[in-house]
């Protein structure tokens, strides 16, 4: 294949077009070649994948796989102190979110119970509580405060550490390890450093728990003879860290669109039935987990392309849910679009387990907020606003607000 200018080298990660949108080269391959071959530091080439349908059907098609140690890692970008290729890692016990069927199945299967529908709908009455009682400390700061420290990270966290049995006493040191596990420009042994941090004092705790259950969803695993103490951690780990990064980033990164979109806001705030409407264009406009990996196990067919076996295949959700081939005038903010599709969770046997946990804590959020803060606005210009550009899900670090 020859590589021309045309080739990215590397994944594009300038947010170039505004801090909501898609980098603009990512736009333009979706528009030209929505497979696009992608050359990474190493030389090695590549997949882009940014079409909605080709998004849908690598996610979808368990030929490719999420495994990291079926071949070489590519890095699709440059990261101080990592090299952009690494040797193949055994897979890490009890992190089903990088293995393929059976082990993903059989670690999957264990908590569908905890994440049903009807299961988080008995839970809802307690995560408005929870998020009350967090606004009610918001309302006795003096503006300007940080929505991000102040009630952003807070309410997430406290709903995961009830759900699983964490003590939030000690978020400090789980916030703060999963926030450098979750950041590109760091070196492989601070990173390696705070995975061991975190995987110490998760082992600690389902060990705990296996010898004096609680009622919390760590017990009822930790009951569970046929699971490890490491895969209990590994499992643990990976609840931890998706129940609190990405819906933190969603409230906050959603707040700071919403006040750059006053009429859209002025809507919602009098119109709260648009609320579930609302959650699902946010997800679909923002998608703050949106690079995935995958590799190709066997030759495969994609949008006209062929992805040779070996291939590493990246995965742009945000570039999926801003195809105008699936979503009318998908760059506009519309709280009244009725979103049918939107792949911000993801699709296949990999989609998000606590995607109807977010939900609820989004809706709870964004409602309380706007009911309890009718004046609120940025306390900063917009452009000042602090972007989460180098870490592997977006948002804003801080969000300085205000009100009358």
């Amino acid at each position: 294949m020859s590589q021309t200018a045309s080739v990215p080298q590397g994944l594009p990660m300038d947010r170039d077009a505004g801090p909501f949108d898609p980098p603009s080269q990512i736009t333009r391959l979706r528009e030209t070649r929505p497979v696009s071959p992608m050359v990474f530091p190493d030389g090695h080439v590549g997949w882009l994948i940014t079409g909605y349908d080709a998004v849908r059907q690598v996610m979808a098609d368990t030929r490719f796989s999420n495994r990291q140690d079926i071949g070489v890692i590519h890095v699709p970008y440059e990261t101080p102190g990592m090299p952009a290729a690494a040797e193949p890692s055994p897979q890490t016990p009890g992190l089903f979110i990088s293995m393929d069927p059976p082990d993903h199945t059989r670690l999957r299967r264990k908590l569908t119970g905890a994440f049903t529908v009807k299961r988080m709908k008995q839970l809802e009455e307690g995560i408005i509580a929870i998020t009350e009682q967090q606004l009610d400390e918001l309302a006795k700061l003096t503006p300007p405060v940080d929505l991000v420290k102040e009630f952003a990270l807070p309410v997430p966290s406290l709903v995961i550490c009830e759900l699983l049995g964490v003590p939030y006493a000690d978020r400090e040191t789980f916030q703060s390890n999963s926030s450098k596990f979750m950041e590109r420009d760091v070196t492989l042994e601070d990173k390696m450093a705070a995975i061991g941090a975190m995987f110490g004092y998760l082992a600690e705790l389902v060990t705990s728990k296996r010898a004096n259950p609680g009622e919390d969803i760590l017990s009822d695993l930790a009951r569970d003879e046929d699971l490890t103490i490491e895969e209990l951690s590994g499992m643990a780990f990976l609840l931890l860290l998706a129940g609190h990064e990405t819906t933190a980033n969603m409230l906050a990164l959603g707040t700071f669109a919403l006040l750059e979109h006053p009429a859209q806001l002025a809507e919602l705030r009098d119109n709260p039935d648009l609320l579930p409407d609302a959650v699902e264009e946010l997800m679909r406009y923002l998608s703050v987990a949106d690079i995935f990996f995958r590799y190709a196990t066997e030759d495969l067919e994609l949008g006209g392309e062929t992805i040779p076996a070996g291939s590493t295949v990246v995965v742009s959700l945000l570039a999926a849910n801003r195809d105008p081939q699936r979503f009318e005038n998908p760059d506009v903010l519309d709280v009244h679009r009725k979103v049918r599709g939107q792949v911000a969770f993801g699709h296949g046997i990999h989609q998000c387990l606590g995607q109807q946990l977010a939900r609820i804590e989004m809706r709870a959020g964004f409602e309380g907020l706007l009911r309890r803060f009718p004046t609120l606005q940025l306390a900063i210009p917009a452009g000042e606003v602090k972007l989460r550009t180098n870490m592997h899900i977006y948002g804003v670090h801080e969000l300085p607000v205000t009100w009358a």
